[in-house]
Formats: C-alpha cells, sequence, structure tokens
C-alpha cells in the first residue's frame, strides 16, 4: 500500500505463529518455523526520505477472541529445564485473559513487531534492531506515538505480533500471541533528529535500543537518552546523565530474542523543565 503523509492506515495481523495454532493439541512438530512472527506491510509513505523520521502514532488495537502461548526445550529462560513443548490456548474476554488454573490477567494489548526497512542487508521479523522491528516492548499500545529512522525512500513500514498481554522481559519466549487489527496515524518530520527508535505516551518519553547483549542495550537505551538530552537542550553530558540518574528509569523490554532491548524512561514532568517537547 501506498499512502501520504497524515495519513490513517489499519493493519490486520496474524499472531506470530501466522495463526498457525487452532487448539491446544496442534502437533508442535508440525509448526512451520519459516512463518514466525510475520508483519503486515511494509506500506510506503510518499515523501518519507532517508534522514527523515516516520512518526507512528497508534490510536486503536483491536484483539482477536483467544490467545496462544507456547514454551518448548531451549527457548527462553527456562529452556534449559523444560523437557517437552506445551501449547497453552487463552480465551481473551471481558478484558482480561484466562490462564490454566484459572488465573485472570489484566490485558494490555500491544504490538510485538513494527519497524520501517533497515538501511543496508535484509533483518529478520523476529529481530530487533535501529529500524525497530520485534522489539517486544510494552509501551509500544494504544495512545504511544512511536518514531522510527526512514533509511529507505517510503520507509516501508510494516507491523505484527500483537500481544494480549506481555510482562516486561517475555520470559518464556512468547506474550499472549495473538491476531488483531492496529489503527494508526503515520506522519513524517522532517530536520528533526532523534536517537530512533523512540516513543512517546502520555506522561513519558522512551529511547529504545536493542543489541545481542541486555548490558549493551541497557548501556545503548541509557546512552541514546542522554545524547537526547544534551543536544535539545545544550547540557553537559555530566548534567543530562546526573538527570538520568536520579530522575530516568532504565526498563528491560524482553530478553529472548536474537538481540535483547531495553528502553530509558525519562518523565514528561521533566522533559518539559527542559523545554523538551516532541
Amino acid at each position: 500500500m501506498t499512502v501520504k503523509d497524515g495519513e490513517r492506515v489499519v493493519f490486520e495481523t496474524c499472531d506470530c505463529f501466522e495463526d498457525q495454532i487452532r487448539s491446544a493439541d496442534t502437533p508442535y512438530t508440525g509448526l512451520d518455523w519459516s512463518r514466525i512472527n510475520p508483519a503486515t506491510g511494509p506500506v510506503y509513505v510518499d515523501g518519507a526520505q532517508p534522514g527523515d523520521v516516520l512518526a507512528v502514532q497508534i490510536e486503536r488495537i483491536v484483539l482477536g477472541k483467544q490467545a496462544v502461548m507456547m514454551t518448548a526445550p531451549g527457548l527462553g529462560v527456562c529452556g534449559d529445564e523444560i523437557t517437552a513443548p506445551s501449547i497453552r490456548v487463552i480465551p481473551v474476554e471481558g478484558g482480561f485473559g484466562t490462564l490454566p488454573q484459572g488465573v485472570r490477567v489484566p490485558l494490555n494489548p500491544m504490538i510485538g513487531v513494527i519497524g520501517t526497512a533497515p538501511s543496508n542487508d535484509s533483518v529478520s521479523c523476529g529481530v530487533p534492531d535501529a529500524h525497530g522491528g520485534n522489539m517486544d516492548c510494552k509501551i509500544i499500545t494504544e495512545g504511544t506515538t512511536l518514531y522510527l529512522p526512514v533509511n529507505v525512500p517510503g520507509a516501508l513500514l510494516a507491523l505484527g505480533d500483537l500481544h494480549a498481554a506481555m510482562g516486561d522481559g517475555e520470559v518464556s519466549v512468547c506474550g499472549m500471541e495473538i491476531a488483531g487489527e492496529v489503527t494508526v496515524s503515520i506522519s513524517v518530520l522532517r530536520d528533526r533528529v532523534l536517537p530512533t527508535p523512540m516513543a512517546q505516551t502520555a506522561d513519558t518519553l522512551y529511547t529504545i535500543a536493542s543489541a545481542r547483549l541486555l548490558d549493551d542495550a541497557a548501556n545503548l537505551a541509557a546512552r541514546n537518552m542522554v545524547s537526547f538530552i544534551a543536544g535539545e537542550t545544550g547540557l553537559s553530558t555530566d548534567d543530562a546523565v546526573n538527570l538520568l540518574s536520579v530522575a530516568g528509569d532504565l526498563q528491560i523490554c524482553q530478553v529472548v530474542d536474537p538481540q535483547k532491548t531495553c528502553r530509558y524512561a525519562l518523565p514528561k514532568s521533566i522533559a518539559e523543565q527542559l523545554g523538551i517537547v516532541l
């Protein structure tokens, strides 16, 4: 699809297994792993050119009626303790997902995979990086504006891998994986330098970073926020990092993908005192 700057788009998405799992007795050995983490798209945005920033305002996420989860040997942080694959189907209704033993978990619908085309080689939709991708960041939800780099003409935005709920870390290697629809408004920001990916919610600004090692992802998210503050305000690196050390929060998004992802949170109440407005 080709859209104009400022247009609204509705993405229909499969779950992360491309809807292969219909019931808990779906054979694990029958899953086609080449179809994992599909992203709907790409969308070509007229006028978007390399060096621009794509602002994606997430207006609405509509979920399907059931989610699925899976564990298997070698997957997630406890993969060495799991002896056989298991598949769970999670009913989703009334604002909750119901887990085994009747545990009801509040929904927090969010987008696991969202990104623009990378600048060089192709990147699997299972991998997060500087273009966005499989960040599995639970603050990428309704009301959030995500800022992504434009690396190629048209940006080529795609998204998928919705979760009905997911905790920070995504430690089992999946959230409540679910199909659905996402409505976004897409805008092109020109002459705006940002350490993308970034995100803005009602009360917080975030830098998001991914790297092979969790330490490196954490350091990069923090460094990006320091450079953003310094660039926007003229504060020295000393003062910017001191500010973050007392007023910001370093948070983990996920630790189970080929690259780990962290985010750094800066309250808008602090940013506005410095005159920072996105």
